[in-house]
Formats: C-alpha cells, structure tokens, sequence
C-alpha cells in the first residue's frame, strides 16, 4: 500500500500543486518563489524521509503570507488523505531537536481534533525573504487542516535560521514517527474504536 496524496488548490491568491508520499526516501522537487521556505520544505523532506512534490504561485508582489499559509493548508490535505484511516499507525509522535545553540520541541497527535500550541519567538522580522511570522503561520495552518493535535516550543533560543530549521526537522521527525505503523497495533490507537 502506497501512502501518497495530491493534492490542487487554486484561488485568486495562490495556484498549488503538491504530492506528498509518506513511505519516500526523501527526495523533493520545491518550488514555492519563497527561497528560504523552500529550504525549510526540503529539510522537512529529507528528515522526514518523506517525498515531496510542490509548484506555488502566489501573490508575492503583495507578500509571502498567502503563498506559505496555504502551502500549510494544502500539505496539512495531504497529510490526511496520505495517512488514511489511521489503522495501524503509531498515532503519536515527538521530538527534541538541536540546531547548534538551539534546542525545540515538536509534539504531534494524529487525532482528528485540531489544536495548536506555540512557543516561541524570534528575534529577527525576516529570514532571507521570508517573514519569521509566517513560521507560526505555516504550522497552525497543517494543523487544522489536517485535524492534527500540534505543539512546537522552543525550549533554547538562539539565532533566527537555526530555531526555523530546528522546527522543520523535528515536526518531520515527530511526524514520521506518528505515521509509522506497529504490528501491535491492529486497528486505530484509540479508546474510542475511531479517529
């Protein structure tokens, strides 16, 4: 079984195409017109061991807000339709990640129920030509359209580049290990019988 989805948004601000496979090797194919955004997807990719597939066009001569919250909306699509019934999956995952100075927490529950807790602030307002804001921005948006519970909390600060990275890799190390099937797991880890 192939766990994979495409998924295609288009509106007046932004134009997107993405394949996500979750069983990937890590490979990426990112083009989003946002430079740092497409090195923070492709370290999410390569730790992940995700592959990922992304074309964004998007408003940029207005700013970078439509283009990276919606490329979170569509990927939080993605990580739902990929995932499935959740049958089998470890349900629960997390990381503490350093980068250098800096050392973050991501925590994810694949439970259906959006929520979002954040932690952190950064000390510069851009890096490269992406808004630190939209940082907070991008993962709130996978949230909630994916229906997942996630927190990222910066446990060390430090330096702008190294606090976004640290949270691309450990939500893609927290992920994996969320998606990942256990042959102990038979149906849906959940007292509930369902998802």
């Amino acid at each position: 079984m192939t766990r994979e989805a495409s998924v295609e948004r288009n509106t007046k601000e932004t134009e997107i195409k993405l394949k996500l496979v979750l069983d990937g090797t890590g490979y990426s194919d990112i083009e989003t017109g946002v430079g740092f955004f497409d090195h923070m997807l492709d370290g999410f990719t390569r730790h992940g061991l995700f592959d990922l597939s992304v074309r964004v066009h998007g408003d940029l001569n207005v700013d970078d807000h439509h283009t990276i919250e919606d490329t979170g909306i569509v990927l939080g699509n993605a990580i739902k339709e990929a995932v499935g019934d959740k049958k089998g999956i470890r349900r629960y995952g997390s990381c503490i990640l350093p980068m250098d100075e800096v050392l973050v927490l991501c925590a994810v529950d694949l439970s259906g129920r959006p929520y979002f807790s954040w932690d952190a602030e950064f000390t510069s307002e851009k890096i490269g030509d992406m808004a630190t804001e939209m940082v907070k921005e991008f993962f709130y948006a996978i949230s909630y359209s994916c229906g997942m519970n996630l927190h990222i909390k910066v446990l060390t600060g430090g330096n702008s580049h190294h606090m976004a990275e640290a949270m691309f890799k450990s939500f893609a190390k927290a992920l994996d290990q969320a998606t990942s099937f256990d042959p102990r797991i038979t149906d849906v880890l959940s007292t509930k019988g369902s998802l």
